[in-house]
């Protein structure tokens, strides 16, 4: 058995004792027979609400999400050549949460509308550094990939601007709740959230894989990959697209879960000696739901969202990321 294989089942264990955890253990502690008495279908008072009404949707929504930016962050990291190149970084989730934050502040919106401008936000974003960095055109592999980079960073710090201009002009309790959108939680995950990020993996996940193929002939080069007859701008394009309906599907139902994209792909790469999605996948299902069920638990009575958490490990290790490739590239 490959490392792949074997990395990808000991993850899925992880992920589900990972997921057991955050249902049972907590304020109270619901008794494992209780709550599997509750999963085939026995109303026991209270516990019946705590299990499936609160923990178990946040536990899925949690793997969701996670999925979600693992494979999102890998399309981006692969296909741009460069480890930086998250949706955090690239300003793909600072598209979501600008669009989020004009349906709060402006438009005094929830639900399902915040829901859609969060989406719009991320694609609108994504449809700009694309047409910026003539990601259409067929050119350098090297170059194309560089430019979008740039242009993705420079995106970013405009929608950055905004938001930040944004919080200045709106009252205080509003801003509140910007600033706790942003932040990232799953403290709200309903059934019917994990329900929309079901729609993720159930529709991008197959184009992913066919995907992934044509992916691998594209790193060969623009050139060869051309003369082996692959349409080049277009599957490009593709693969991008992809990677933002994941990642901004994500945040508009989570908000921006820092790191979580950056991390599984890097993560991944060490466990397997390359790139790999379901790997990040389990990674980022993994990351989410660690950081949840610590949150939760590890702060006694606060309550800590999952985004401090994701924060707080993904900071350290960006800067770990960077000495080690800086280290690696004066010692050549």
């Amino acid at each position: 058995m490959n490392r792949g294989a074997l990395s990808l089942i000991g993850l899925a264990v992880l992920v589900i004792v990972a997921a057991v955890a955050s249902v049972l253990l907590g304020s109270p502690v619901v008794p494992a027979r209780e709550a599997l008495a509750v999963l085939m279908g026995e109303e026991i008072p209270g516990i019946s609400f705590i299990v499936m009404d609160s923990r178990l949707p946040t536990a899925v929504v949690a793997i969701l999400a996670g999925i979600s930016f693992g494979l999102s962050g890998t399309i981006f990291q692969t296909l741009l050549r460069n480890p930086l190149a998250s949706p955090d970084v690239i300003g793909v989730t600072l598209g979501a949460s600008a669009g989020a934050v004009i349906a709060i502040a402006v438009l005094q919106a929830s639900g399902a509308m915040l829901f859609w401008c969060a989406l719009g936000g991320g694609l609108l974003s994504a449809t700009v550094t694309l047409a910026a960095a003539g990601a259409g055109r067929r050119g350098s592999a090297g170059a194309v990939d560089n430019r979008f980079v740039l242009v993705g960073v420079g995106v970013g710090a405009a929608l950055s601007a905004l938001i930040s201009y944004l919080l200045t002009r709106i009252d205080t309790r509003t801003a509140g709740d910007v600033m706790h959108w942003m932040i990232g939680s799953l403290s709200s995950a309903t059934w019917e959230r994990a329900r929309v990020l079901a729609l993720a993996p159930v529709v991008l996940i197959p184009l992913l894989a066919v995907l992934v193929a044509r992916l691998r002939v594209l790193q060969l080069g623009d050139d060869t990959a051309t003369s082996l007859g692959l349409a080049v701008p277009r599957t490009r394009i593709a693969l991008i697209l992809v990677g933002v309906l994941l990642s901004a599907l994500t945040v508009a139902v989570t908000g921006p879960l820092s790191f979580v994209a950056f991390l599984s792909g890097p993560l991944a790469r060490m466990l397997v000696g390359r790139a790999h999605f379901p790997v990040a996948a389990a990674i980022g299902a993994t990351i989410v739901l660690l950081a949840d069920f610590l949150g939760q638990n590890a702060f006694g009575a606060t309550d800590m969202p999952a985004g401090v958490i994701t924060g707080a490990l993904g900071a350290p290790f960006l800067l770990w990321f960077l000495t080690r490739t800086s280290s690696s590239a004066n010692g050549r």
